[in-house]
């Protein structure tokens, strides 16, 4: 069975889709962590942070967000 141009579109978009969103991700974890070096938290609390980013994305980044010093 060969596969026309739409085909490889959509067999390699969910790949795609599911890699840009774990770059993102990781970005936005390791942000988290020197955000929180950065406010002066100790490296302990920054690696709970940057574990529960990793795990945990949307509620963790909206959590981060809340608790943080500003």
């Amino acid at each position: 069975m060969e596969m026309g141009g739409g085909g490889v579109f959509f067999a390699f978009f969910p790949i795609l889709l599911f890699l840009l969103v774990n770059v993102v991700n990781i970005f936005i974890s390791i942000w988290a962590y020197r955000d929180s070096r950065k406010r002066g938290n100790s490296k302990e609390f920054s690696l709970i942070v940057l574990v529960a980013l990793l795990f945990f994305p949307i509620i963790g980044l909206i959590v981060y967000l809340v608790i943080r010093k500003d």
